[in-house]
């Protein structure tokens, strides 16, 4: 089987006939490395949602109707979110942002070189969900395979075999409300 074929075979079984999202985040595949709980990862993508849900476009209304006051209080909460997030990632070793397609069943990551690493290899992927916040979502996943898709670009694709109900649902509402946002920022150009 050639390399577009295994390409196209890896993006129908992680990305047809469900919601994807094309991002550039810091992201990285960490062989033999398991993540933390599911349950971690869970309430990171809760929390992440109902922060977001508070913050986000959906709240405008909200906004509109509150007191000047507290859109100030706001105002300074994302400030010092923002700052803090900026000190923390200084002390973190995070991974560096890269290209990649998300969906619930896992990710393609875009390489600019072979990573080696053999089909069927167990980790841990860890992904910078947010930009505000230096934590890292972890994610069980395991190598389907490594293709070149151009002279100097390749793609690792990565299955999350092993998601909780909970976990698996969170990350569509993430996924859902991320391409959410692409789909306003499109409009807004």
């Amino acid at each position: 089987m050639s390399q577009a074929a295994d390409a196209a075979t890896f993006d129908t079984q992680l990305f047809d006939q469900t919601l994807s999202c094309d991002l550039v985040l810091p992201v990285a595949f960490e062989p033999g490395t398991e993540p933390a709980a599911a349950a971690q990862a869970e309430s990171l993508l809760l929390s992440l949602a109902q922060v977001e849900d508070l913050r986000g476009e959906d709240a405008l209304d909200d906004k509109k109707e509150s007191s000047a006051a507290m859109q100030r209080v706001d105002a300074k909460l994302d400030l010092i979110l923002a700052l803090l997030g900026r000190l923390a990632r200084q002390s973190m070793r995070m991974p560096p942002p890269r290209a990649l397609r998300w969906s619930a069943r896992g990710l393609r990551l875009e390489l600019p070189a072979a990573s080696g690493i053999a089909p069927g290899t167990a980790g841990m992927a860890a992904l910078q969900v947010s930009d505000w916040l230096p934590d890292r979502l972890e994610l069980p996943a395991t190598v389907l395979g490594e293709a070149e898709l151009a002279p100097r670009q390749h793609a690792l694709w990565l299955a999350f075999p092993s998601l909780t109900a909970g976990l698996e649902e969170a990350l569509d509402r993430h996924l859902f409300r991320l391409h959410r946002r692409q789909i306003a920022e499109s409009r807004r150009r």
